[in-house]
């Protein structure tokens, strides 16, 4: 308004002459700055590369964590000999990333990149000893070893968003996006510039976009040196569905046969409502020849599949578990389907119950001869995370997490189990690089990811792993490591509960430090080695803070029956293993301040801070929460994957004859103990979050400050569940640091 007012009174005592000449002037500066700011809405590739970093002391900063390579999409050649993998490198000042592609000897050595340019290059697979496949400007090209001899081979109506040839390089599967319109209707073509949306029914949006168009797989032909047909066949032809599922899912989904005729795919063949409530997924097989799919590999012709209802059922969380009977036709998640070497089997991972994502995850096994399905990893009582297939045929190697780690693991198919490694990390995925050799990726608390080889033997003590990659050496040279301590503490219910503890570089042990509880997410995730760009252990250990990471109620790696105790009693006995850490840790750690310790955690982390924020008995100096959710009534039509909120809450908050369950959820959401806040809070969240909408974060952030506590909030309008631009990385960890330095390391 002042600008406006100000523009009038000028205008008013200007002479004609003066306001044409000034306006001239002012509309000449206007359109060059529009212009400018056209230019910079482009969104313009820029040449980053490793970033080179001299830090002024041996701490961890925000600006080290993310000047670190990042190390992804890693293949080994066929004849075992050479590995490409992709390198991610960010650049703070541009707020870009560039993907770029690396590749080396198999043993480590002569390791060069081949991506000379500001085009991001990424997905490489290789054609055949001497040639890499790999994805720029949205077509798939190719190059030698070198990096030279550089061709276009696709030149397909859309983009190419991800690809994989067949064995016999004579086809390739081509992921692109289709226009889907089930759910947004399609605006009126006299309306072109209409931003509104007619939603027709749920899933209108996923993770962090509203659904206006879905992935579909093409088959191509592959010519002469490899060039690729204009023109593919869609195996989903027709069909309303996704392939791969949102919102995680890649070329992993996807398989081809070892003789080429056949593509074993991952679908869940709902739309709408009964999508958003449902995880039954399936692995269906496509026919090339014929050009339709031709089995359901997870449930047998004839078999009826029950539609969910709309309500939920209210039996959910007492459905059996681990009940092999039931093994048969799993209504759950069904992924990542491949196939046996000599062809014979299509393994894959399956989850036994609908609607329950994080059901124990098995390692399945269809014969293609005899049509029977077997389960391999019964013996281990936790998910298998990633796997992949020996040569033999006969041998599947897995990783899964145990007791906080997550290791390498071998099966055969009659289900014996057999753990290879046992170190204090996480691998984080595998793949043959020769006969006996496996190539791993492999992370940790204080290290992030790098490639291994694994030599497994009889037993751990015969397994040999190499690191062969040390992509961040210039900079983790120059950092003082925290070392990490594993202590078991009796939860108030008599189990056994271990908690990580992470100590400051520089460790003094006659010093006293602040120290923060770490809640986790899932809820039913792992609590293990894990290498994080935001929630990173290490960073807050260097700024001078203990961590104690407790592996409470609901995490992997200790059982099923630990796993399941979470689900419709987020708010009991979790809540209570989260205090018998932090007493112990505060009572039998020297080390530990028990009069500065702050709570920390994002989604399900987040929420578990919100309730001990009404229940910490003042335990706690400072609370941060990020994507948690506040009031469970409102989050239980907010979110979009709906079949969480029915298994969790195991009723809607409307139903007047509730189980007992769900009274006791709803009855305990954090947003009914504000009266009992008293602690100042910092609340985090992405306004694209649609999993745990920011009105989640917001209402926390209201409800604190008009009961007058000290709170603070900080929003960001363009990031998701995650934050992942660079300069809103860095506001993220100053910002956190900042509060916690505040009430935890000042008097």
């Amino acid at each position: 308004m002042k600008h406006s007012n100000l523009s009038f009174l000028h205008s008013f005592i200007l002479s004609f002459f003066h306001f044409f000449i000034l306006s001239f002037f002012h509309f000449f500066i206007l359109s060059f700055l529009l212009m400018a700011c056209s230019t910079q809405k482009e969104d313009k590739q820029v040449n980053i590369q490793k970033q080179t970093v001299q830090l002024e002391s041996d701490l961890m900063t925000p600006e080290a964590l993310w000047a670190m390579s990042r190390i992804s999409g890693y293949q080994a050649s066929p004849d075992g000999k050479h590995i490409v993998f992709q390198m991610g490198y960010y650049s703070v000042e541009e707020n870009k990333s560039h993907q770029v592609l690396w590749m080396m000897n198999a043993d480590g050595s002569e390791q060069k990149q081949l991506t000379t340019e500001a085009e991001n290059e990424t997905d490489a697979q290789w054609l055949n000893d001497e040639t890499i496949a790999f994805l720029r400007g949205g077509e798939i090209w190719k190059m030698n070893l070198s990096g030279s001899a550089r061709k276009q081979l696709s030149e397909t109506e859309g983009k190419v968003e991800g690809f994989m040839f067949s064995p016999d390089r004579k086809k390739v599967i081509i992921l692109k996006s289709i226009d889907f319109n089930e759910i947004i209707q399609k605006n009126p073509e006299d309306l072109p510039k209409a931003s509104g949306c007619v939603i027709t029914d749920l899933m209108y949006r996923h993770w962090d976009h509203y659904v206006e168009s879905i992935q579909h797989p093409f088959v191509f032909s592959v010519g002469d040196a490899f060039s690729i047909a204009t023109e593919g066949q869609d195996i989903l032809e027709g069909e309303p569905y996704e392939c791969p599922m949102e919102p995680f899912g890649g070329m992993e989904q996807l398989a081809w046969s070892t003789d080429s005729k056949q593509i074993a795919y991952t679908c869940r063949k709902k739309v709408g409502l009964t999508y958003s409530i449902s995880t039954d997924s399936d692995i269906f097989l496509y026919d090339i020849e014929k050009k339709e799919t031709i089995k359901n590999l997870c449930k047998p012709t004839g078999y009826e599949i029950p539609e969910p209802s709309y309500e939920p059922t209210k039996t959910l969380a007492t459905q059996a578990v681990n009940a092999p009977e039931n093994l048969k036709n799993l209504p759950g998640y069904d992924t990542n389907p491949k196939f046996s070497p000599d062809g014979r089997y299509v393994a894959w991972l399956s989850m036994e119950r609908d609607g329950y994502e994080s059901d124990r995850q098995r390692l399945c096994c269809y014969d293609l001869k005899t049509n029977e399905k077997t389960f391999l990893t019964e013996s281990f009582d936790s998910s298998v995370d990633d796997y992949c297939w020996a040569p033999d045929s006969r041998t599947l190697y897995f990783i899964g997490v145990w007791h906080a780690t997550e290791n390498l693991y071998r099966t055969n198919l009659e289900g014996k189990v057999t753990q290879l490694t046992g170190d204090w990390a996480d691998f984080g995925s595998l793949q043959m690089l020769t006969d006996k050799t496996l190539l791993a990726e492999r992370h940790s608390f204080t290290a992030p990811a790098d490639l291994y080889t694994v030599t497994p033997g009889d037993s751990i003590a015969d397994t040999k792993v190499t690191q062969i990659t040390e992509v961040n050496k210039e900079i983790l040279d120059q950092l003082a490591k925290p070392s990490v301590e594993q202590h078991w503490v009796k939860t108030t219910d008599g189990q056994d509960l271990l908690y990580w503890a992470i100590l400051p570089p520089h460790f003094d042990p006659s010093k006293k430090y602040p120290t923060l509880l770490f809640c986790e997410g899932g809820p039913q995730s792992a609590v293990s080695q894990f290498w994080s760009y935001r929630w990173n252990f290490m960073i807050m250990a260097s700024q001078g803070y203990v961590v104690i990471a407790p592996n409470r109620r609901g995490v992997p790696g200790f059982g099923q029956e630990w796993l399941e105790e979470i689900s419709g009693d987020w708010t009991g006995q979790c809540m209570k293993d989260y205090l018998s850490a932090i007493d112990d840790a505060a009572e039998n750690l020297p080390y530990v301040d028990k009069d500065r310790m702050g709570a920390v955690g994002a989604s399900f982390g987040g929420f578990s801070v919100y309730y001990l924020a009404g229940h910490h008995e003042k335990r706690f100096k400072c609370f941060i929460a990020h994507d948690g959710a506040f009031n469970l009534e409102a989050m239980y039509t907010e979110t979009e994957e709906n079949w969480f909120s029915n298994w969790e809450y195991d009723d809607a908050f409307w139903n007047k004859d509730q189980t007992a369950r769900a009274r006791k959820t709803y009855e305990n959401s954090p947003h009914r103990f504000v009266d009992n806040w008293d602690t100042p809070i910092l609340c985090i969240h992405g306004e694209k979050d649609y999993r745990i909408n920011a009105t989640q974060g917001m209402s926390a952030f209201n409800a604190a400050r008009m009961k007058g506590i000290e709170a603070e909030l900080l929003i960001f309008p363009d990031e998701n569940h995650w934050v992942l631009k660079p300069q809103n990385g860095i506001l993220w960890q100053r910002t956190y640091f900042a509060w916690l330095d505040r009430w935890l390391k000042t008097n």
